[in-house]
């Protein structure tokens, strides 16, 4: 039988980036993980070998290095703006190009008080500890006239120790569950939210801004909601940004409940009053959405594994 090719793209993944920013003795550091996909007339690659068409996966890498220099990383978003209006604008061939970002955090480490024997706590600026709460992430696409940025997170851990239940659900023969009225809730956060910024013409957010807000509105949110439910917990963190920030469209979540289970102690005559708990990592309920401002369809992938 004939075959026809299908969707294709190309390019280098994962190119670690760090830049060092030096104010004086004060510096700063922005780390990257920097994907690049390309797509456009690639049909004869493909067909009969011939690379005319091909800009070499290594020179995309070259590229995001000679742009750390060039423009600075002012964010990670911004940054993958530069390389994708790039790729697009200096190559013919190139239709699309996507950049997948994932920025590791840094924060300053403090030192001890001023007449320190060694260098002395006024001078020690260039010294940091890796954050550890979560990655952020962002996908920057371009097609020549449109563009669509999506930003987000994951691998953040949050913890409600109380003012959550989980009690009124179906119960058949295979439900072993026991209702519960003050529980831990606790999940390991995957969220992307999608901005409505999609031309040259339109005022472009302050991304670094606006992840900071975004993620102060979601745990807000967490904390404050008195939760029924993981999946109402997910809708008011969803809600809470979509009414707070105008740049932003749609939001996805993806939240594994990270299930705590009182340990029985009565056979060592002890009383566990919601004091102590197993924590178990598997399996786990597994909760997603997408929640969106009124009138807007949605774009963000159902399935967030590569994103």
């Amino acid at each position: 039988m004939p075959t026809i090719l299908g969707q294709n793209q190309y390019g280098k993944a994962e190119n670690r980036v760090v830049k060092i920013t030096r104010d004086g003795d004060t510096h700063h550091i922005k780390d990257l993980n920097v994907s690049v996909a390309l797509s456009g007339e690639m049909d004869e690659v493909h067909l009969t070998g011939s690379n005319a068409n091909v800009l070499p996966t290594d020179t995309t890498k070259n590229t995001v290095y000679a742009f750390a220099k060039e423009y600075g990383i002012e964010s990670a978003e911004q940054f993958g703006i530069h390389l994708a209006r790039h790729f697009v604008n200096s190559q013919d061939p190139i239709h699309q190009a996507r950049i997948r970002i994932e920025e590791y955090s840094w924060e300053r480490i403090e030192t001890s008080e001023a007449n320190s024997k060694f260098i002395g706590s006024d001078d020690v600026k260039h010294s940091f500890v890796r954050k550890g709460q979560e990655t952020r992430v962002s996908e920057i696409t371009y097609n020549g006239s449109e563009w669509q940025v999506i930003s987000g997170l994951k691998d953040l851990v949050v913890m409600n120790s109380t003012n959550s239940e989980f009690w009124g659900y179906i119960k058949d023969k295979y439900t072993t569950l026991q209702e519960a009225y003050d529980r831990i809730l606790a999940t390991q956060v995957s969220g992307r939210w999608r901005f409505n910024w999609t031309d040259d013409e339109q005022r472009m957010p302050n991304w670094e801004r606006s992840y900071e807000q975004t993620k102060k509105h979601m745990l807000e949110a967490f904390a404050e909601t008195y939760s029924l439910s993981l999946q109402q917990t997910l809708y008011q963190m969803g809600s809470r940004i979509i009414n707070n920030r105008a740049e932003i469209d749609e939001v996805r979540f993806s939240l594994p409940n990270k299930h705590h289970f009182l340990v029985d102690l009565e056979p060592f005559g002890l009383k566990n009053d919601n004091e102590v708990y197993f924590a178990a990592d598997r399996p786990y309920g597994l909760i997603e959405a997408t929640i969106l401002r009124d009138g807007v369809e949605p774009k963000i992938p159902v399935d967030m594994t590569n994103l």
